[in-house]
């Protein structure tokens, strides 16, 4: 059994973004905005700063109170969008139940979302042009490519049915040329649909509600949750002993989240710059 893991280290794209300076003077610049103080979140969005600055990548950082209303985040996220010095917006979530996250994401400009959360980006993956993958769903591809998985002729299960993560995370496998099932809250016996999967993508936020009895012998399972006491949506203690590959949570999917955030920052950057070949 083998345990899927990546240190989210991006050489490739600080190569990118010192050509990108050197050429055009221009540090490549990725805007952070998080509203309120969820730990987690907080968390998150500080390794996201750390390695933006090892990548050779600016940083700017937006904290909003916990009370910011829908009104208020779409003023600053538009206003980010119409800065020239920003290349990348990443609104880390979730955002707080008052707030309209739809509303929220489609104010980030579909140049600059570099996480994959808008119509635009979805619309641009799910049809295979160019623009930016939802980054969780595209690092899963990664970590797949990486340890040689080919979802091609496979049985894949995502169980979970998220916009920015369950959706495309199917549509990337469909890519691909996977066989792909959507599970969800409403699904009839769900283990017994699990047990048909090759590859089982996990994202559904719900604690250990995968068990290694559910996993078919040999299968390759993705847990994309992550729940309050570093838990996945996957019983990892059990699932190992079945599974062939199998992520842990924390360290499996997260890094390689955060080193695709970051190529496409650079990306973006350079488009918006009119330079090619970085």
């Amino acid at each position: 059994m083998s345990r899927v893991q990546d240190s989210g280290s991006s050489p490739e794209t600080a190569d990118k973004a010192a050509d990108l300076t050197a050429r055009t003077g221009v540090t490549p610049c990725l805007a952070t905005v998080l509203v309120g103080e969820d730990p987690a979140s907080v968390t998150y969005v500080r390794m996201k700063q750390n390695r933006s600055r090892k990548a050779g990548i600016a940083s700017r950082h937006v904290a909003l109170p916990a009370t910011t209303t829908t009104a208020e985040l779409v003023g600053t996220l538009r206003e980010l969008s119409a800065d020239p010095a920003v290349h990348g917006i990443l609104l880390q979530h979730p955002v707080g139940e008052h707030i309209d996250e739809r509303a929220a994401f489609e104010a980030i400009a579909p140049e600059k979302d570099v996480d994959g959360v808008t119509f635009a980006s979805f619309a641009t993956m799910s049809f295979g042009l160019p623009g930016f993958v939802s980054c969780t769903p595209g690092g899963i591809l990664r970590l797949l490519d990486a340890y040689d998985v080919d979802p091609a002729g496979k049985r894949a299960v995502v169980v979970g049915r998220s916009a920015i993560l369950g959706k495309p995370a199917g549509m990337l496998l469909l890519a691909r040329d996977a066989t792909v099932t959507y599970c969800h809250s409403r699904t009839r016996d769900l283990p017994a649909v699990v047990r048909e999967a090759d590859i089982v993508v996990a994202a559904v936020g719900r604690p250990r509600l995968i068990r290694g009895e559910d996993i078919k012998p040999g299968a390759v399972v993705v847990d994309a949750g992550y729940n309050a006491g570093n838990v996945g949506d996957v019983d990892f203690d059990t699932a190992v002993e079945r599974a062939s590959l199998i992520t842990p949570v924390p360290g499996g999917v997260g890094p390689m989240t955060i080193a695709l955030l970051l190529e496409q920052t650079v990306a973006a950057a350079a488009r918006q710059l009119g330079v090619r070949g970085v």
